[in-house]
């Protein structure tokens, strides 16, 4: 660009303003990519979600339990493909802090219902006869350095309380970077054997695969008609809806990420055009001056958006950079604590082309109004 030296000179006549105006854009960036990777993370769920997936619960909670009987019954029903079962434990290991879900699962379907999650065969031949046998995923495993062999203690409330020791005879991974490696699973046997009597016989929730996602709905409608005025009704969805609910639990986080988003993006807009403004205010003579010398209206305005342009970039730049730079080192710090963080590219290209907005948008009413700056008036004021 042949006026690029002319460009550059102008940005860097206040130095300490130029660095101020990189660091909001800055800021902002970072603050819009790690928004985004929040709300991806409590959205994961439901976007890695089988489409030929169905969850079913008690109808009137999840938190009640409903008979393992229903699971040859709903096996009946024409389209379903496979079913496991599943019940939540609540432990932890060592201390409080140290949360991960588990859960206690029936180790004859659990990889029919969930291909993505894989366990090599011979460690899950291991488990499958070891009645003490859990899997973990990886990032729980990583995060506690477990390793195959090691002897894993749980403290629950639940189930009657006490410490539950079991031998990890594998680690599963997920196929996807988005995929769940934070769960913990063990054998159904061993759980019915401790639990107390009252309670034997009764799961947390099924979940089923269909042989075709068509086949969801009608399949959904046709288990809870089943079970429809007994004693334990269901709730049948598709794992996504259900998905969806557990995040809607923790409250409306779309919004309230939109809104911080928003906010940060006009106040962004305000200091930046007040900047842009100020710096043509005091450039107003030398504008003149161009435009006496031959520089066109619009040539005017393109060195102003230019400007404006080059700082919204390089403050974008940096702050996405801080972002990727930032979003590993905390998914690590975290493991296994929240969902998984992960630094989506489209992320990136959203952020870069809102930084690039703001620049145009704060620069262009300063330009327009020296665009049309008389330049009699303008020396004038001088």
């Amino acid at each position: 660009m042949k006026f690029r030296r002319l460009i550059l000179a102008n940005l860097f006549r206040k130095k300490i303003r130029l660095i101020l105006t990189i660091g909001s854009f800055a800021v902002a960036l970072f603050l819009f990519a790690f928004l985004g990777v929040v709300r991806g993370a409590f959205n994961r769920g439901a976007d890695v979600a089988g489409a030929d997936r169905l969850v079913v619960i008690d109808r009137v909670s999840i938190i009640n339990l409903i008979p393992l009987k229903y699971r040859d019954q709903i096996l009946q029903i024409p389209g379903v493909k496979c079913i496991t079962h599943n019940n939540w434990f609540g432990g932890v290991y060592q201390d409080e802090k140290n949360f991960f879900p588990q859960f206690v699962i029936d180790p004859e379907n659990q990889r029919q219902v969930f291909p993505e999650l894989v366990v090599p065969d011979d460690q899950w031949n291991n488990f499958v006869k070891d009645r003490q046998g859990a899997i973990a995923g990886a990032r729980t495993a990583e995060r506690f350095h477990w390793k195959i062999g090691d002897r894993i203690p749980i403290k629950t409330t639940l189930y009657g309380g006490g410490s539950w020791e079991f031998i990890l005879d594998g680690i599963y991974h997920g196929q996807r970077p988005e995929n769940d490696e934070t769960q913990f699973w063990f054998q159904w046997d061993y759980f019915e054997e401790r639990i107390p009597q009252a309670i034997k016989g009764q799961i947390g929730w099924y979940v089923l695969r269909v042989n075709s996602p068509d086949d969801a709905v009608r399949v959904a409608k046709a288990i809870d008609a089943k079970f429809a005025n007994s004693p334990n009704e269901t709730k049948t969805e598709t794992e996504s809806a259900f998905a969806a609910g557990w995040v809607k639990q923790f409250g409306n986080i779309q919004f309230l990420i939109l809104t911080i988003g928003s906010v940060v993006f006009f106040t962004l807009l305000l200091v930046t055009g007040n900047t842009m403004a100020i710096s043509v205010r005091e450039r107003t003579s030398e504008l003149a001056v161009l435009k006496a010398i031959g520089f066109s209206g619009r040539a005017v305005l393109f060195f102003i958006l230019a400007e404006s342009l080059v700082i919204a970039l390089a403050g974008g730049v940096l702050g996405l950079s801080l972002a990727l730079l930032a979003v590993p080192a905390l998914a690590k710090a975290l493991n296994g604590m929240l969902p998984q963080l992960v630094l989506e590219p489209s992320i990136l290209v959203v952020g870069l082309f809102a930084a690039l907005a703001v620049g145009i948008a704060s620069g262009i009413l300063p330009g327009l109004g020296a665009m049309r700056m008389r330049v009699v008036n303008a020396l004038r004021r001088v």
